[in-house]
């Protein structure tokens, strides 16, 4: 039986760029890992909470412009093993190559960032 987004989910995904928005409820019918949505569209107060927390890196956040979302493995609570993420990574992938939307997954950058997925500037600028 696939998973669904629960209703906190698709709050979250409120103000987040429709393409991005499509790929994630198509992930979410194809992954093999449960995942919610934990955080999409940012304000400006919130992302320099972050920043000062340490918890993000960067005043030019996606998340600022609604081209970013933050899942979290969930498997009756959050959960934060990378190999979890690895499953939804790859739902997010094939979502987005069945619907023609690249997808940039923060897990492969220097400073890994599993949970962060977002749309590239190069197509998506904003």
């Amino acid at each position: 039986m696939p998973f669904s987004l629960s209703k906190r989910s698709l709050k979250s995904l409120e103000g987040v760029h429709p393409d991005l928005v499509a790929v994630v409820k198509e992930a979410i019918t194809l992954t093999t890992v449960d995942f919610v949505v934990i955080e999409g569209r940012r304000t400006l107060a919130r992302q320099k909470e972050l920043v000062a927390k340490g918890a993000s890196w960067t005043m030019n956040s996606r998340h600022l412009t609604g081209h970013a979302v933050d899942l979290a493995a969930w498997l009756g609570t959050i959960r934060w093993e990378a190999p979890l993420y690895d499953e939804i990574h790859a739902a997010m992938q094939a979502a987005g190559k069945g619907l023609g939307v690249p997808i940039e997954w923060g897990g492969l950058w220097k400073s890994r960032d599993c949970p962060h997925f977002q749309l590239p500037r190069g197509r998506y600028p904003g």
